[in-house]
């Protein structure tokens, strides 16, 4: 099959163990990131299967109907970047596991990276350095506070698990079969949405971002947070009302925020009003993105190609495709 990738910044996927796994395809591998629909479909002329990285570029109607050739999508995890409708009805079989029993301890791990390096102004004490000057002020101890999970779901659990480890207590606000689990664990379960945020120390978001989660954390709950408290956002920008987050750090509540997810991404202003700030720390969307997290990420992504090639597709999030798929190659 003719294999296309898109988005693969630095030309990784070919360095990995599971690349091998498309032997016998025709791989072509796109760098650099182009959304405009006449210069994407160009570049996919002939392609029958696609392999996206996450969310990194939009697959819409406009642009499926220029592609002929598709056949397959394949990817892992969630697919609000793809118009699954227009798939169904062009024939176009979206493959996408769902990896529901592994958490992504990539994505936690960067989590608590961000929490420190705020907390203890890692970013700011080293541009201080650079800059030739020494410390620049105090940072703040975790041992003894209060972490807040907002969504006990697989990476909620393992970043509560490290704030644990680090003394601190910890606190979920979450749906009520996680807040069955978050007891059963040890963790204490907020009182109300209300304490929650007036009352933790630092609040790390781990919901996936749907309809009903969209803007959820709102002006009014980051004005509850103390004036010294840190909000952490590893999981999707649209999670919190747009505007909310820098409104509410320039008015000092919470103190701090540290995030690797933006509204428009890829983030190429360095004016955005988030990096900015003095009191943010901002990385470019990595949560996901090391090379252990991409072997485990992609060998199931051309697992799912070999398995339709072979005709027996898997994880089929558009079943109706099925029935009338574009013929196999």
């Amino acid at each position: 099959m003719r294999v296309s990738i898109l988005d693969d910044y630095f030309d990784t996927l070919r360095t990995l163990r599971c690349f091998e796994k498309l032997a016998g395809h025709e791989v072509s591998i796109h760098n650099s990131h182009v959304q405009e629909v006449g210069a994407l479909a160009e570049r996919l002329r002939g392609c029958e299967a696609l392999v996206l990285i996450r969310e990194r570029t939009q697959i819409r109607a406009p642009l499926l109907e220029l592609l002929g050739d598709l056949r397959l999508i394949s990817q892992r995890s969630v697919y609000p970047h793809i118009d699954v409708d227009a798939c169904t009805r062009l024939g176009v079989i979206v493959s996408s596991s769902q990896h529901a029993d592994t958490p992504s301890y990539a994505a936690a791990e960067l989590t608590w990276g961000l929490v420190l390096a705020a907390m203890r102004e890692i970013p700011q004490q080293m541009a201080s350095l650079q800059a030739g000057t020494w410390q620049i002020g105090v940072g703040a101890s975790l041992r003894h506070k209060t972490l807040g999970i907002y969504g006990y779901g697989r990476i909620g659990r393992v970043v509560a698990g490290y704030g644990r480890a680090f003394g601190m207590a910890v606190e979920v606000l979450a749906r009520e079969s996680s807040r069955a689990q978050a007891r059963a664990d040890g963790h204490r379960v907020a009182e109300s949405r209300e304490a929650f945020f007036a009352e933790c120390d630092v609040i790390s978001l781990h919901l996936r971002l749907v309809e009903a989660t969209r803007g959820i954390v709102t002006a009014a709950d980051l004005v509850q947070m103390k004036a010294d408290a840190l909000l952490v956002n590893t999981s999707r920008a649209g999670l919190i009302e747009p505007g909310a987050l820098v409104a509410a750090l320039g008015a000092g509540r919470p103190g701090m925020a540290a995030v690797d997810v933006f509204d428009q991404e890829p983030l190429l202003d360095a004016g955005d009003p988030l990096l900015r700030l003095s009191n943010v720390v901002c990385t470019p969307h990595i949560g996901y993105v090391t090379h252990d997290e991409y072997e485990l990420q992609f060998a199931e992504i051309f697992d799912q190609i070999n398995a339709y090639a072979a005709g027996a597709p898997i994880n089929v999030v558009n079943p109706d495709a099925l029935t009338h798929a574009r013929p196999r190659p």
